[in-house]
């Protein structure tokens, strides 16, 4: 997640042209809507640059003193004259840039209730880095600073000019992201430098957060506080439960392409504040309370669970998430959107076909168009009309974009399909019927050493078992979670399992369309450990990554089950073996149009 954590925050600046400004007159300019959109009728060049420390209600560093925020504020030099403009604000922990730190092993065995476990080795931080004074930018800065909006940058705590400890989510962390919003809106104190006050008074106080990545994820943190003045926020590619992105259902699972990180680590890595000791407790705190043993859910993962609180949020919401982030995986933006619709909150979502990326890099003018008119009328109060547009916006695997009433689309139902024997070669899937009569059983040993991908292509495998569909006769569309509800034991008291979908061309290269993981101890409750007795029979399901994908005629849907998922799970040494009761076990696909389309497709 490091290298991409940083792409996120550092990507290539954009160079948004400029247009022709108006006359100096003897008043400053005003904003200008156009179509609903704020026009470029200020001077990005021509700005105030101030640096502010604001006073945070939390000492999270134990210094006896209320930790500082740094925030850098860009804004236009019309506020020198009485003009007031709304803030885009983006939170981050990353502005001083990050420490190298090693990851946690992930070659280990499985917890088992009562066994020996050998101690984890130190991890090493081989560099560390320290507070930038450099100025701060962002890729956005101009294009906002020039259609009057002003742009605040706020230091996360623990990480550069700012005091406090980085905490990786937790309570203290949204306390400071939220008390730039409370100095914008006067009711939080700041410095300037010089120690001197320092007040927001060019500020209307109306704030919108946006960001990608970590940067995406304080600003549903802050929301989720329902703080007065945060009127919207457009989290991209953001985290809406940490406990989502580091553990699955009581798996400890990774970040794609970040095996053995873990909160401990990404705290490590933004530690990049002046003094390097004082948050070492902290940091040793979270390495023990996150539990990489058990996987379990917990007060300390409840405390960074944003969706708790989503009864809370007051600001409009425009989730953006890439629908192949293995990073930030969908899940994260679907299940905050769900949330969001329940609780009656002004929604809207993109779904695009990249991964853990800004759409500004994939639909350029119609994306900025959109955050344009977003920002328009949730911080001027413009009635542009864009909360009354559709809801859902996506792109479709041939790159081309649809705009849709909801997401998921109404019509959309699960439907059950059931595995035939054959898996160690390639079984059934059958949209109708379940295996009859008694028991059919088929049995897999794990492997972490092969990826589910060549489990996927291999011909046949002791590895895996996989069921497969016919080709579909016409396009199916699946939208939303699928699931799978799986009969099985057990040959040792812990295991993992991982589900997986896959899309099978017609000249049978592979595609995962999606994939989840469980562990079986916690198939009761994610926060309890439930010990398995070997040879007994357990019914557990496995919650895939949400997804919307189209499956494309003469493709077909096969379902696979593995153990241990080499790129995500923990990785014990292999022999742990499965056995699957198919005739009690189904699939379960969210499916636009729900069975008659399913079964049009399948026959």
């Amino acid at each position: 997640m490091r290298v991409a954590r940083l792409a996120a925050l550092f990507t290539a600046v954009l160079v948004l042209p400029a247009t022709a400004l108006p006359a100096q007159a003897d008043t400053p300019p005003t904003p200008v809507f156009k179509d609903g959109q704020a026009q470029p009728v200020f001077d990005p060049a021509d700005v105030i640059r101030e640096n502010v420390w604001v006073t945070a209600p939390v000492d999270s560093d134990g210094d006896g003193k209320d930790d500082l925020v740094h925030a850098e504020v860009v804004r236009p030099r019309a506020t020198q004259q009485g003009m007031k403009v709304p803030v885009v604000y983006q939170a981050s922990p990353y502005y001083a840039g990050g420490n190298d730190v090693a990851n946690h092993n992930v070659d280990t065995e499985l917890y088992v209730p009562g066994a020996k476990r050998a101690p984890a080795g130190p991890r090493i931080a081989t560099r560390t880095v320290g507070p930038n004074p450099a100025p701060i930018n962002w890729s956005y800065q101009n294009y906002f600073i020039a259609r009057g909006f002003a742009v605040v940058y706020g230091e996360s705590l623990g990480s550069g000019q700012s005091t406090g400890c980085p905490s990786t989510g937790d309570v203290n962390e949204t306390i400071g992201a939220k008390s730039i919003v409370d100095w914008l809106n006067g009711r939080a104190a700041a410095r300037d430098a010089a120690g001197k006050a320092a007040v927001a008074d060019w500020s209307t106080g109306k704030t919108g957060m946006t960001g990608v990545s970590y940067n995406g994820t304080l600003p549903n943190a802050v929301a989720s506080t329902g703080v007065e003045g945060l009127e919207t926020i457009v989290p991209i590619a953001a985290i809406s439960s940490w406990y989502d992105y580091y553990r699955n259902d009581g798996a400890v699972v990774a970040a794609g392409g970040f095996q053995g990180e873990d909160a401990d680590v990404l705290a490590d890595y933004v530690y990049t504040r002046q003094d390097r000791a004082v948050c070492r407790p902290l940091i040793d705190r979270i390495a023990v309370d996150q539990d990489r043993v058990t996987g379990d859910y917990s007060p300390f993962w409840d405390v960074r669970n944003y969706r708790d609180d989503v009864r809370k949020v007051r600001a409009s919401v425009l989730v953006v998430h890439g629908l192949n982030d293995w990073n930030v995986k969908t899940d994260q933006g679907t299940r905050w959107y769900e949330a969001l619709k329940q609780h009656g909150v002004e929604h809207k979502i993109w779904l695009h076909q990249s991964g853990h990326s800004d759409p500004i890099s994939l639909r350029r003018d119609v994306w900025l168009a959109t955050i344009n008119k977003w920002m328009s009328h949730y911080l001027y109060d413009v009635d542009n009309g864009i909360e009354r547009e559709p809801k859902a916006t996506i792109q479709r695997e041939d790159k081309s974009w649809v705009d849709e009433p909801e997401w998921p689309l109404p019509g959309t139902q699960d439907v059950k399909l059931h595995p035939w024997p054959g898996g160690s070669s390639k079984g059934k899937l059958d949209t109708r019927n379940s295996v009859p009569g008694k028991a059919a059983v088929e049995k897999l040993a794990d492997d972490a050493s092969k990826t589910v991908e060549q489990l996927a292509n291999a011909t046949s495998s002791g590895n895996r078992l996989l069921y497969s569909t016919t080709a579909a006769k016409q396009p199916v569309r699946l939208a939303g979670t699928a699931k799978v509800d799986l009969s099985v034991s057990f040959d040792k008291p812990a295991a993992n399992v991982t589900a997986v979908l896959v899309d099978r061309a017609p000249n049978g290269t592979a595609k995962v369309i999606s994939r989840g993981w469980t562990d079986p101890q916690n198939r009761r409750d994610p926060a309890r450990t439930d010990p398995i007795t070997p040879g007994e029979s357990y019914q557990i399901e496995v919650e895939l990554v949400a997804k919307d994908y189209l499956l494309a005629a003469g493709h077909k849907i096969e379902f696979l089950l593995a153990s241990s998922d080499h790129d995500y799970t923990l990785r014990p040494k292999p022999g742990a073996g499965i056995s699957l009761e198919l005739n009690r076990t189904t699939v379960v696909l969210p499916v636009t149009g729900g069975k008659p389309a399913l079964r049009a497709a399948f026959g």
